[in-house]
């Protein structure tokens, strides 16, 4: 069998091997899946000694005490990779209950949540939300304990617990039966029953197995002729010149993605003009360069249509004060009315008596576009009026709010820093470490990704790399377009307190859900 591509054949089998075991464990075995576990049922031994202290006084709500009390600790967890939502749950719609837990020969004293794993799920267990009861009821000549827990919305790996106490019902002694859990998923694995895990104290066979035949692979794939080596090769790592220009903001993470590049690569050389989103378009468009990557935040609209956007990241912008200001949260309506000129003193939002002075990017500047479209709501800022936001251009102006220029991220910042009273905005890696400047809180909502995510925090953009036209795949472009996106440079973006687009949910539209 001379010229079969074995080495092709082996590859893709190790791939396909590690995708099929994914897919059987989490897509099709662990799609949507609501577990429990019964992490204590205990009962005290011996309430007579003499350190029992409160142990003797365990009583029902009508002040007897409880016969030979025990304590049953339950986690419910959402063990699958899909969500569980309230309407998954198998009882019917018009009751609130999601989860009957039974205790044969039992009495439940008393219920309570110990533990949640996000604090929004408190709601389901308000006093006053339905769904979570007790209550005792007569089967077969025997007494069984009910709990009632309600449908409760679960995210992937979400969960609760709830600490139930309990009396024997009865005398006949002998041993207590375990919990008995009632539940279905609609949609869920095999029949939907609520199932019981168990906590992963050893490493699963499959996982053992996929592991040795990954490393079998790659002991045999250096002994086999690949006959594209040198091709892949080319095509991983290009030489040539690459001017790169456009954001700022986006600079400090590429030059070091650059200079990572050139350590594997030393025939790579790049150039740097970096003067703002719209001038790094501009200057593609006119040059024509197949050697030019322009980065912009945001993506470039309807003009320029032989620009070819590719998303790279998602971007955190924050606004920064000088200390001086006295503020540290703002209302999305407070940011509009600072930044559009009608708050002159820090006092008449919460802060210091110091006079507001504002610090604003070039009007063509990616990161000053994404202030105005995502807090400004498209409304355009006022133009300048002074050069160092500490006098007036002319006398006219004096008792306005001062308003000045900056070409760049570092030199905002810079102004902001040294100038009392000042507010600017910046990416956030950009602002983070400066302890001069204070960064503003949205709402309530710090600058990061979680708060992004859930469409809480409203100041982020989506990174874009423009080429003109299709960079040939053998092209340093192209090359370092694809470095951005794999291990190393994911890295190197995620960072910079950003996030790769690949790891978002649509990685094509780059941009919270």
């Amino acid at each position: 069998m001379d010229g079969f591509p074995w080495e092709l054949a082996l590859a893709i089998t190790g791939a396909l091997v590690p995708i099929i075991a994914f897919l059987w464990e989490f897509a099709f075995v662990g799609r949507k899946r609501l577990g429990y576990r019964v992490q204590m049922d205990t009962t005290p031994t011996d309430v007579s000694s003499l350190y029992a202290g409160a142990w003797r006084r365990l009583e029902r709500a009508d002040g007897g005490r409880l016969v030979d009390p025990s304590f049953v600790l339950l986690r419910v967890e959402n063990t699958g990779t899909t969500n569980i939502a309230e309407s998954d749950y198998g009882f019917p719609e018009d009751t609130p209950v999601g989860i009957r837990v039974r205790f044969p020969g039992r009495r439940v004293a008393g219920v309570v949540v110990t533990e949640l794993s996000d604090p929004s799920l408190a709601t389901y267990f308000d006093a006053k939300a339905p769904g979570l009861g007790m209550s005792d009821v007569d089967e077969a000549d025997r007494t069984i304990g009910l709990v009632e827990l309600p449908k409760v919305k679960l995210n992937s790996s979400a969960h609760y617990k709830v600490l139930v106490v309990l009396e024997r019902a009865g005398d006949d002694g002998g041993k207590i039966p375990d919990p008995e859990v009632v539940g279905t998923i609609s949609g869920g694995v095999g029949s939907g029953k609520v199932h019981e895990t168990k906590s992963q104290t050893g490493t699963p066979r499959w996982v053992v197995a996929l592991v040795c035949f990954l490393l079998m692979v790659s002991l045999v794939e250096p002994f086999l002729i690949d006959l594209t080596r040198d091709e892949a090769a080319r095509l991983d790592c290009a030489t040539g010149n690459l001017t790169v220009t456009g954001s700022t903001a986006f600079e400090p993470a590429l030059r070091e993605a650059a200079d990572e590049y050139v350590k594997s690569c030393p025939g790579a050389k790049f150039a740097w003009e970096m003067h703002g989103s719209a001038q790094g378009l501009d200057l593609l468009n006119r040059t024509r360069s197949p050697e030019m990557l322009a980065f912009s935040d945001g993506p470039k609209g309807d003009r320029l249509p032989e620009l070819l956007p590719r998303p790279m990241a998602f971007l955190l912008f924050t606004i920064v004060v000088n200390r001086e200001a006295g503020v540290q949260d703002l209302k999305p309506e407070q940011v509009r009315d600072v930044f559009g000129g009608r708050v002159a003193n820090w006092a008449d939002v919460g802060g210091n008596d110091v006079p507001v002075r504002i610090v604003d990017r070039e009007a063509l500047s990616g990161t000053r576009a994404t202030l105005e479209e995502r807090l400004l709501g498209g409304e355009v800022e006022p133009g300048e009026n002074s050069n160092d936001c500490v006098e007036p251009r002319n006398e006219n102006l004096r008792g306005s709010v001062l308003r000045c220029r900056r070409s760049d991220t570092g030199s905002l910042l810079d102004t902001v820093a040294k100038t009392s009273g000042a507010i600017g905005y910046s990416e956030l890696r950009a602002a983070e470490g400066r302890a001069e400047l204070l960064k503003v809180r949205i709402g309530g909502h710090e600058a990061n990704l979680e708060a992004a995510d859930h469409g809480a925090y409203p100041f982020w953009q989506t990174e874009y790399a423009y080429t003109f036209g299709e960079p040939a795949a053998t092209s340093l472009a192209a090359s370092f377009r694809r470095y951005l996106t794999n291990q190393v440079g994911s890295d190197i973006i995620r960072s910079y307190g950003n996030r790769p687009c690949a790891e978002l949910a649509n990685p094509v539209l780059c941009r919270p859900e």
